[in-house]
């Protein structure tokens, strides 16, 4: 929905969220970056959020080409002394002492909505300062815990294990892996509560750490949403729109399955089936805006101006700021 802020934005109007600036210079200075060397002798580096006094959440796959890891800012290191390791769900927390840092507040994850600004924090790239990305929940998949976050707030190598926090500076997600393909890459964080589970696991001290993450799953083993971002990204629309003939049979009630299914055949050129697949999005998240949008560019393709007009009416419940822009992605201005 990048395409919607920039619109915003060009428009005057007032749809950027409230965001707490104090809160989320508190959390930028609880990101570090997790260090060590490897056994070629190079650097292995990542990020991490400070969650408690002398604690920090990272990724495990930081920590699998090193066994003296440290935790840095600036000049400033803090050897790892231990470490709790979920290899599977890819989070570890690792101790240190004597760090001064002060730990950031934890959101919650199920308490997000799709469309809402968020902001990634991490080391992209080693750089020594962390980089600050706006951006926004593009997607929420349920997990027993909390909700899987895929969003449009980018972050590059050395940022894994970073922190995804909502505009009030809380943590709701750690940044762990993403696409990458000529549609741009996907960005995909953990939910913040499966902390509560790790940190009720057994420490050890041995480094590296090992383990096949979730993500790094066989592709026909993996969830729905992960196997149709791979296809989405590299926008072979033949794939996507199989993934997500499977996605919507195996889970009817998924908004994002029918709204993939809608991108694929659309790109694709098959209006109809898209429209239809796009309707179904909309009726199960009334507040699915691109999916409106969508389903009106669909509307027009097809010469049903009735839709586009309905269309509006529905924009202009969820947000009337919504309803000019709508105008504008459709080229039709007021005449719509």
């Amino acid at each position: 929905m990048k395409f919607l802020l920039i619109a915003i934005l060009a428009l005057g109007t007032p749809a950027a969220q409230a965001y707490n600036q104090q809160a989320l210079m508190e959390a930028y200075f609880g990101v570090v970056m997790i260090r060590g060397y490897n056994q070629e002798g190079g650097m292995a580096y990542g990020s991490g959020v400070v969650v408690s006094d002398n604690s920090v959440v990272t990724n495990c796959h930081v920590l699998r080409a090193t066994k003296q890891p440290w935790v840095s800012r600036g000049e400033d290191s803090y050897p790892i002394t231990s470490v709790r390791a979920d290899a599977w769900h890819d989070l570890c927390l690792v101790t240190t002492s004597h760090m001064p840092f002060k730990p950031v507040p934890r959101g919650n994850s199920l308490a997000l909505s799709r469309g809402q600004e968020i902001t990634a924090i991490g080391h992209s790239n080693g750089v020594p300062a962390p980089i600050t990305s706006i951006g926004e929940i593009q997607g929420l998949y349920p997990t027993p815990a909390g909700n899987m976050i895929r969003s449009s707030a980018k972050f590059l190598m050395g940022a894994s294990g970073s922190g995804l926090f909502d505009m009030d500076g809380k943590l709701v997600g750690i940044n762990t892996f993403k696409t990458a393909g000529n549609g741009g890459s996907i960005h995909f964080a953990l939910p913040v509560e499966w902390l509560e589970t790790l940190e009720k696991m057994p420490a050890s001290n041995i480094f590296p750490v090992s383990g096949k993450a979730l993500w790094e799953e066989d592709e026909d083993k993996k969830p729905y949403y992960m196997r149709a971002a791979v296809p989405e990204s590299r926008q072979d629309w033949p794939a996507l729109a199989q993934v997500s003939q499977l996605w919507t049979q195996q889970e009817t009630s998924s908004p994002d399955a029918w709204f993939s299914l809608g991108l694929a055949e659309m790109s694709l050129k098959h209006f109809d089936v898209a429209a239809s697949a796009f309707s179904q999005a909309v009726k199960l998240d009334k507040q699915f805006v691109e999916a409106w949008f969508r389903r009106g560019e669909m509307a027009q393709k097809l010469g049903d101006q009735h839709t586009v007009h309905e269309i509006e009416g529905q924009l202009q419940q969820i947000d009337p700021t919504l309803v000019p822009v709508y105008q504008a992605y459709l080229g039709c201005g007021k005449q719509c």
